[in-house]
Formats: C-alpha cells, structure tokens, sequence
C-alpha cells in the first residue's frame, strides 16, 4: 500500500471497482477558459463513464471530443474515512442505439426533471484514486 501525506493511493484496479458502484459524480469541463463543475449520476460501463445530459455545456464539450475531468466520492465525516477518484479523459456522445441498449438496463438513470436524452461517455486517459489512510 502506498500512502502519500497521510492518503492512501489506489491502484488503477481499486479505482474501476469503486466507479463501478456508479451513482453521482461531478463532471469538470472548460467554458469560455474557466472550469465549471456540475453533479451527474453516471454508471461505468465498458471501460467509461457515462452519464446522460440535455443541451448545453456537457453535450457541446462531448462533441468536440474535449477533455473531461470526472470525479466521484464517498466519505463518513464522523469516522474521518473517505476515498476520492479522478478520471480524466476525452468525452463523446453515444449516437448508436445499439450501444446504448446494449447497457441492458444499467443505462444511467438521471435524478432531475428535464430532458437528458443524450449519452456522454468519458473513456479515463488518467485514472487516479486515494483514500484516507486508518490510523
């Protein structure tokens, strides 16, 4: 186990299996030069991130390939336990039907009312993790 000022890092391994758990993460993309980050609920499917959005920032940023940070966390504030991953990587739309019935079901499910009709998917080019090391 390598632990760095106090935080335990994660393998690449231990980063997929806790994506994997799926649920709500932030997603972090440029407009106009400035960072904007915005809640997700996001499933990992086939090696990427993918999260379902309407019109606007993420769907533009998905279709000029950008760069996309995601994150996701979890942590219990009264034991002071955590962990935190980071991936980062281009971002594109899934136009294909089939691709996105082939999720069988495990499609992400957004929380808020409005029109999320677009599948975004974040393949990780960088794969980080760390987790708040025990006493």
């Amino acid at each position: 186990m390598l632990i760095d000022e106090g935080l335990e890092l994660l393998t690449e391994q231990q980063c997929v299996e806790l994506l994997e758990r799926g649920g709500i993460g932030r997603v972090g993309v440029t407009i106009s030069g400035l960072p904007v980050i915005t809640p997700v609920t996001f499933v990992f499917y086939d090696g990427a991130v993918v999260f379902r959005t309407g019109e606007g920032s993420k769907l533009r940023a998905a279709s000029a390939g950008a760069v996309i940070a995601f994150e996701v966390d979890d942590f219990a504030a009264e034991s002071k336990t955590g962990w935190s991953v980071l991936a980062v990587g281009r971002s594109s739309e899934i136009v294909d039907q089939d691709e996105i019935a082939s999720m069988n079901g495990n499609a992400p499910v957004p929380w808020a009312a409005g029109d999320r009709a677009h599948y975004v998917q974040v393949r990780p080019e960088l794969l980080t993790g760390r987790r708040i090391a025990s006493d």
